[in-house]
């Protein structure tokens, strides 16, 4: 009998759930009273170009799974009429259009997770928002530029297969115990200059040691999920770090026969995770703005040609 998910192929997703209930601890001290999803890539935060990526994916609903001391979230993503007539009284047009960008790109609703226990758990507190229909998970940590379609052709993978859809990348067998891992099969379902490669996955493993990944293909932020994972998640069991893996409910998916297929993207990512990287997110998207890149460029050049050699101790 075949599965639920996979009778009804067609089901389109429209709703994108934004999991933002996490510590941030490792942006410390600055995340001691600002949410992390709220640091600035360049002038907005890391969280809005998120949930502007779902809004152009056709999401325009869009739930974020907060916790504690995050209402700052909810403020951002609320109107401001001080602000908003301030500006206006000024006649200050572009920064009161910057202003509506936030709260006018989708409508956003918010849940309590209550209890940190892992990215399923999260998920899971989605479940009477989402509904019987599929549904995008995105991660803040995330961002994929605007010019690489990479949650639309997911969208369209599982409209066309049903299942789960999950964004892969190739990090190298040397950087796979960092993340989740799968094993897919070796024939492509597609994949040609107009998209990336599709695979359908055989198995997945939550940050497994180099020498016992299937592969060197890692879960990136982006999943296209059935209603059905709902369910998964509520049989799994706490596994790595004592918490509910989303990674696990997958792995149930694919054991109970509902289709599992894998983007391997070769896009443009920018990880906002940690400190180093988030610090070439931010200098990589500075540079190609057209209102930053023509003066931010050159002094860049100029700066890192300046830079002393390697091991060679500063003037």
């Amino acid at each position: 009998m075949p599965s639920p998910s996979s009778a009804r192929p067609n089901a389109l997703a429209r709703k994108a759930v934004i999991p933002v209930a996490g510590m941030g601890t490792r942006f410390l001290p600055a995340t001691k009273a600002v949410p992390k999803e709220l640091l600035p890539v360049v002038d907005r935060p890391a969280l809005q170009y998120i949930v502007e990526e779902a809004a152009r994916a056709g999401l325009p609903e869009v739930l974020m799974v907060t916790g504690r001391n995050k209402s700052a979230i909810e403020d951002h993503f609320d109107r401001t009429p001080e602000l908003e007539t301030a500006l206006g009284v000024k006649g200050d047009e572009d920064r009161l259009a910057a202003v509506h960008e936030s709260t006018d790109v989708a409508q956003v609703f918010f849940v309590r997770q209550g209890e940190a226990k892992g990215l399923g758990h999260a998920v899971l507190q989605a479940a009477a928002f989402v509904g019987d229909e599929p549904f995008a998970v995105l991660l803040g940590d995330d961002i994929i530029d605007a010019r690489d379609l990479l949650l639309e052709q997911m969208l369209a993978v599982q409209a066309e297969h049903g299942g789960a859809v999950i964004a892969l990348l190739d990090v190298g067998a040397e950087n796979i115990s960092k993340y989740g891992a799968v094993a897919v099969e070796e024939a492509k379902v597609s994949g040609d200059a107009a998209g990336d490669d599709v695979f359908r996955v055989t198995g997945l493993v939550e940050k497994p040691p180099a020498d016992e990944a299937p592969s060197s293909l890692a879960i990136i932020g982006r999943y296209v999920l059935p209603p059905e994972v709902f369910a998964a998640i509520r049989e799994t069991p706490p596994g790595r770090g004592g918490e509910i893996q989303l990674t696990d409910a997958l792995l149930k998916l694919v054991e109970d026969g509902v289709p599992v297929h894998g983007v391997v993207f070769s896009g443009r990512r920018y990880d906002t995770g940690d400190k180093l990287d988030y610090l070439k997110a931010v200098v990589r998207l500075a540079v190609e703005r057209a209102d930053l890149g023509p003066q931010f460029g050159p002094w860049l050049k100029d700066f890192v040609a300046d830079l002393p050699a390697e091991g060679a101790s500063p003037a």
